[in-house]
């Protein structure tokens, strides 16, 4: 088999695994009056429980990071497909919410160990023109799983009941499983990873810069889709249920055109990567400075135009990775990717606190929602700085991208 075909059917692989993870990632957002009821939850014990497993993915990322370079990726896409497997079981059979708190960590566990491998594969297999292009498609494809998690599993939940549709969501995680057994066959790295990689990932201003650009770029539309999206939409804008979920389908719709195009421009103008994120940035700030100063709810072109502009942040944040490949070495590609996705969770993370003590305050969701301004101007700033000096430490490498 020759090399090209490796590739894309290792990558194959991996993309499958990934795509359950996202479609894991995504059960609790669409089964949340459900799981409310089951587990007797309120509004803040439900929110508590999306923080935690997100917590729980962005707290591993390093840890994983190291592991994948240590172990390869075929090993942690098959202990991921396990873990995951183990919090659906837990989630189908509990009863109340101690197991629900178990499953989501489970579930947070293995969702973790999941993306990381699937980029070191692109990272190894491919040449780097197209590294790019690899990684935006392969978000692309994950974000299947969010849709697969959206109406089959709601219907399915209504057929067959929460036991028989969390049992049969556990079985997708086997289906992954025996896809990476079958068709991965990665060997390990050619170097173990060693404790120094970690401190040298770190030093690293390229790792700085795409951790900067992940968290400048992801949390704004990841806090507005995973949280606060939906209540926004209807308390402050007054929008009927329908119409709310008509406009988050739109970001997620958006963003699978932008994957590729995204992808496409950075591989061919490495150079122009920060001022892509920059741009990213700059225009998400200006329409929701339009959005929260508006007197009354927003026109409906507005509020389109929002989604349109937040559906460029997720394409936007995968840059991130990108610089993390440019600027480390294959033996700690991992860990490097670990430190920027980590970064840029643990921002998503904090962004969603932050707004619900806003409205626990104020009351209000457009004073809650200021708080996305510190997070956007510590971006910005890191952004620039580490651009800085990644310049400046390594220009020969901005070639090495082409």
């Amino acid at each position: 088999m020759s090399g090209t075909r490796k590739a894309y059917l290792y990558w194959g692989a991996g993309v499958v695994a990934y795509l359950v993870a996202v479609f894991h990632r995504q059960t609790l957002g669409v089964t949340g009056l459900e799981a409310a009821a089951r587990f007797d939850l309120g509004a803040a014990g439900l929110s508590a429980l999306a923080m935690l497993q997100l917590l729980v993915y962005a707290a591993l990322q390093v840890p994983v990071g190291i592991l994948v370079d240590r172990l390869g990726s075929r090993k942690m896409l098959l202990a991921g497909a396990v873990v995951l497997a183990a919090g659906n079981l837990v989630f189908a059979l509990a009863g109340g919410a101690a197991g629900a708190i178990t499953a989501r960590i489970l579930i947070g566990a293995g969702d973790a160990a999941t993306f990381i491998s699937v980029i070191r594969i692109v990272n190894l297999w491919f040449p780097p023109g197209r590294n790019s292009l690899m990684v935006q498609t392969t978000g692309l494809l994950g974000a299947l799983g969010g849709i697969l998690a959206a109406v089959p599993l709601i219907s399915a939940l209504h057929a067959f009941g929460w036991r028989d549709t969390f049992l049969g969501a556990a079985g997708l995680s086997a289906v992954a499983f025996a896809v990476v057994v079958v068709l991965l066959r990665e060997a390990r790295p050619g170097r173990a990873a060693n404790p120094r990689g970690l401190r040298a990932a770190w030093a690293e201003p390229g790792t700085q810069l795409g951790l900067w650009t992940h968290a400048a770029t992801q949390s704004s539309m990841a806090a507005f889709l995973l949280l606060w999206g939906y209540p926004f939409l209807l308390q402050d804008q007054r929008l009927s249920p329908n119409a709310a979920g008509a406009l988050l389908t739109t970001i997620t719709v958006v963003s699978l055109a932008c994957n590729p195009l995204f992808g496409w421009v950075a591989g061919r103008w490495p150079h122009r990567r920060s001022w892509m994120v920059l741009g990213i940035v700059g225009s998400t700030a200006g329409v929701w400075t339009v959005v929260l100063l508006w007197p009354g709810p927003s026109p409906l072109w507005l509020l389109v135009l929002l989604m349109t502009v937040l559906a460029t942040n997720g394409p936007g944040s995968v840059i991130g990775f990108d610089f993390a490949r440019t600027f480390n070495p294959a033996e700690r590609i991992g860990v490097a990717t670990g430190i920027v996705n980590g970064g840029g969770f643990l921002a998503t993370v904090a962004l969603l606190g932050l707004i619900g003590v806003g409205l626990d305050l104020h009351g209000d969701f457009r004073w809650a929602l200021v708080v996305q301004y510190p997070i956007w101007a510590l971006g910005v700033f890191q952004v620039l700085r580490y651009r800085q000096r990644t310049f400046v430490k390594g220009s020969a490498k901005w070639e090495v991208a082409r």
